[in-house]
């Protein structure tokens, strides 16, 4: 602790210690003031400058050590001082007080909690900064909360001391004047129980409901403000229209028909979204293909002497396209038509915060009136703006699907999990492939650990991976594509060819060309929405890949309930998104799965934390299936089974997974994994034995010698 720290604690600890020491909560009573009254009445009298001044600084002194006495001399200031000047001299004596307290609070505990508890009051921290003074304000307003309390533990948030002076001050003016002015007929009360009357508690009451009430106003101001120069239909043709026909768009209208809503989806191009047509479905398609053939590389591991395999590359990617055709009924129209959908083909525009325009694709066009809109645009491939590239042509993860001819040579722009999954797919396919990495790293948001042991296996594959490397120009050298590429450290241009470039550095949210820029809905990478997921107009919505933060199927689905609820119900309540708890999978071979933090950002945010970790080169089955690499790795709280994220890599993690998103959501720590039964063998028995290894680790040294001892007794008992 810093040497003004430990100053300032001591000074603290000295007062307080002096103030019980030396007897003078025993002068802070109603009973000693009434005693004195007369003599304190002469002092006011004959000193009055003198008498206000040592009654201020004590007052502000009482209040900043946090000292019983501050109701007993709000009293006394409206017996010595009268309703006006005592209630000036407690009004401004109590907010010096209680913000000295504050800033106190602060220089000595605010570092240690956020560090300690930081992430644990990451919602509290949010809602104090955006909000931190109506909430003062309202525990002001009530004297059910202790003041020193509040004056304390506010100083351990992010509010700023002016905030909360000028809010202490104004918050307590009403509870300081009731109290101001029952000090003046003080000689008609005995005791502080006479104070607290039904009629002042029911006064108390009705302060405590203003700023609600006040909240309420301010809130139809705000409305007000923000639909001002629209006109709102006296009725609505739909309930909620949807914009979109990804995951988010699905679920959103799914939930809004289950529970008897009038909903129309709206899209443009093909339902489904990325997903099903151009992510998720292709391209696991595709790893399976290419996973299968590297198995046969493999086969000699599982005792056998030979196997080969002959394919196509065509034939490869017709039956990707297969297999999206099989999946496409679940996303049809004629599945969510009969779910009670209204399913329109066609451009939808948001064209007042009550009604969306859609054109059909033969060009007519329909108004639909709509109590709510939730955009669900998704999002679309990155493409950077490099020199030559619109020469040489490229592939995105939306178009790759098209090929038909393999590539001789593949050049990957990026290192991310689509850029992996594909990078590592196509060279099983046996395509030779480049993969270029700005940064140095591939899969950058995982541990270091976890990016060196994919980047070994792709390495050992045959990929060719640059790191710290970016691609400066493309060029056509006659017919031959050129890309040059400039690495850190080294002062030579690199000159790589390729016939086949894959961009895949990114997705950028799809916010033009429905409206969005017309209505002044704001808007920056995603579109900005609060915790509801409302945009600047409370009854439009965005959810999935438009509005972020997260760009996967699940969470776009995750997100959907929160819109559709949110718009449908949210008049009767309304429910924050909840990110708390998103797992993610990258299926690249060996798969890396995570929940919660990772060991990386657990460092950079400054969170306690302890690792356990289990290597699959010890689990049986994966031994059996000859895939015994790869680990689980779990972060705790020092001493605590709370876990705070989990990673795995491996076979199977995407599915592993599961079990730790399961506990983290319902607050199930490590013991609780342990104490469940796992089919033997199994995969899943990692899980359980990655808890055993943090059991043992944390086991009870001291009780366990205790019971070695009980043991040992028993022996030689007779």
């Amino acid at each position: 602790m810093k040497r003004s720290k430990l100053l300032l604690t001591g000074l603290i600890v000295v007062a307080i210690v002096a103030f019980f020491a030396s007897g003078l909560q025993h002068q802070f009573t109603l009973a000693n003031f009434k005693a004195q009254q007369a003599h304190f009445s002469e002092l006011n009298h004959t000193h009055p400058v003198v008498t206000a001044g040592v009654f201020f600084i004590l007052y502000v002194l009482v209040t900043a050590l946090s000292l019983p006495g501050a109701a007993i001399m709000t009293l006394v200031g409206g017996a010595l001082f009268g309703l006006l000047e005592g209630f000036l001299l407690v009004s401004f004596a109590s907010s010096l007080g209680a913000t000295l307290a504050f800033l106190a609070s602060r220089f000595l505990l605010k570092d240690w909690v956020q560090s300690r508890f930081g992430e644990r009051l990451k919602a509290i921290n949010q809602g104090v900064e955006k909000e931190g003074g109506f909430y003062l304000f309202t525990l002001r307003l009530v004297p059910a909360f202790p003041f020193f309390v509040i004056n304390l533990v506010m100083g351990l948030t992010p509010i700023k001391p002016f905030t909360f002076y000028w809010v202490s001050q104004l918050g307590m003016l009403a509870g300081t004047f009731v109290y101001v002015n029952a000090g003046t007929q003080l000689g008609e009360i005995n005791t502080l129980a006479g104070v607290v009357s039904p009629g002042l508690l029911a006064s108390f009451a009705l302060l405590g409901l203003f700023p609600l009430i006040a909240k309420k106003a301010l809130d139809q101001l705000k409305k007000a403000k923000v639909y001002k120069g629209f006109k709102k239909p006296k009725t609505f043709d739909r309930n909620m229209v949807v914009i979109g026909a990804g995951s988010a768009g699905l679920v959103t209208s799914y939930i809004a028909a289950a529970v008897r809503a009038k909903v129309t989806l709206v899209e443009k191009h093909r339902m489904g979204g990325d997903c099903l047509n151009t992510g998720c479905v292709p391209s696991k398609a595709l790893i399976r293909s290419a996973r299968f053939l590297s198995q046969i590389e493999n086969a000699k591991s599982l005792g056998i002497r030979d196997a080969t395999a002959t394919f196509a590359f065509s034939e490869v990617m017709e039956r990707v396209q297969r297999v999206v055709k099989t999946v496409e009924p679940h996303d049809s129209i004629a599945r969510y038509n009969e779910l009670g959908v209204d399913v329109r083909v066609g451009s939808a525009r948001i064209v007042s915060p009550w009604a969306v325009e859609i054109e059909a694709p033969d060009g007519t066009r329909e108004t639909l009136t709509t109590r709510n809109i939730t955009i669900a645009t998704g999002a679309r491939p990155f493409v950077p703006n490099i020199p030559g590239i619109e020469h040489t042509g490229y592939y995105t993860s939306d178009t790759i699907w098209e090929l038909r001819e393999q590539p001789e040579t593949l050049l990957v722009l990026g290192a991310g999990p689509i850029g992996c999954e594909l990078a590592q797919a196509f060279s099983r396919l046996e395509s030779k492939v480049v993969q270029i990495q700005q940064g140095d790293r591939i899969m950058p948001r995982e541990d270091q650990e976890v990016s060196q042991y994919v980047l070994e296996r792709f390495q050992a594959e045959g990929i060719q991976v640059l790191l710290n490397s970016e691609v400066v120009r493309f060029a056509l050298e006659g017919d031959q594509k050129v890309a040059f590429v400039q690495t850190n450290g080294s002062s030579q241009m690199q000159k790589i060819e390729f016939d086949t470039l894959l961009v895949a550095v990114g997705r950028a949210a799809n916010l033009t060309g429905f409206g969005l820029e017309e209505l002044g809905i704001e808007t920056g990478k995603t579109v900005i929405t609060n915790e509801y997921l409302q945009t600047k107009y409370p009854n439009i919505f965005a959810a999935g890949d438009v509005a972020g933060p997260y760009q996967f199927t699940h969470t776009a689905a995750h997100q959907a309930w929160y819109a559709a609820v949110n718009g449908l119900f949210g008049q009767f309540k309304r429910f924050k998104a909840d990110y708390s708890v998103i797992p993610w999978a990258t299926f690249t071979d060996p798969e890396v799965a995570r929940v919660g933090l990772n060991e990386q950002e657990a460092i950079a945010q400054g969170i306690a934390h302890e690792v356990t970790r289990y290597g699959l080169d010890d689990l049986d089955r994966a031994i059996a299936d000859e895939a015994a690499h790869g680990w689980v790795k779990v972060l705790t709280p020092p001493g605590s089974d709370r876990i705070l994220g989990a990673t795995i890599v491996g076979d199977h993690a995407g599915d592993l997974i599961a079990e730790f998103v399961l506990a983290m959501r319902h607050g199930l720590g490590l013991n609780k994994i342990l104490g469940t039964i796992h089919i033997y063998p199994t995969w899943t028995e990692a899980n359980k034995y990655a808890a055993g290894v943090w059991k043992k680790a944390n086991a009870p040294e001291t009780v366990l010698k205790w019971v070695e001892r009980f043991h040992r007794w028993q022996r030689k008992s007779k």
